[in-house]
């Protein structure tokens, strides 16, 4: 008997080895996170504002910050209004630093930024 216990446990971790051990290694991003990276304004200086201050976190899903292009994911956001998210790209807003990282954006270019992530256009 107790040498059929351990055949049986021995089958099992061979078989869970089977299973989780022979992994392809890191998986690759989501494709919502990978579609956000691509995403760019049209408009050159705004794409030029965008690369420095907003990608970062923008295409980043581990930071927290709605994704570049994630509708879903603005919505409720855009909800509240555009004066209400530029007030907190100015002031900062949970993990939202002040400014959004561009000390030198107006409130126009901040509408333009909030407007294209919200959309991905």
């Amino acid at each position: 008997m107790r040498i059929d216990s351990l055949r049986a446990v021995a089958l099992a971790l061979a078989c869970t080895g089977a299973l989780f051990g022979c992994g392809e290694g890191p998986s690759a991003p989501p494709a919502s996170e990978a579609a956000s990276r691509a995403l760019a304004p049209t408009d050159p200086g705004l794409a030029a504002i965008y690369q420095r201050s907003c990608a970062s976190c923008h295409t980043v899903a581990a930071t927290g910050a709605p994704l570049s292009g994630d509708s879903g994911a603005w919505s409720p956001r855009m909800a509240k209004g555009i004066d209400v998210l530029v007030d907190n790209v100015v002031n900062g807003f949970g993990g939202m630093p002040p400014f959004g990282l561009c000390m030198d954006c107006d409130a126009a270019q901040f509408e333009a930024l909030i407007r294209f992530m919200a959309t991905g256009e």
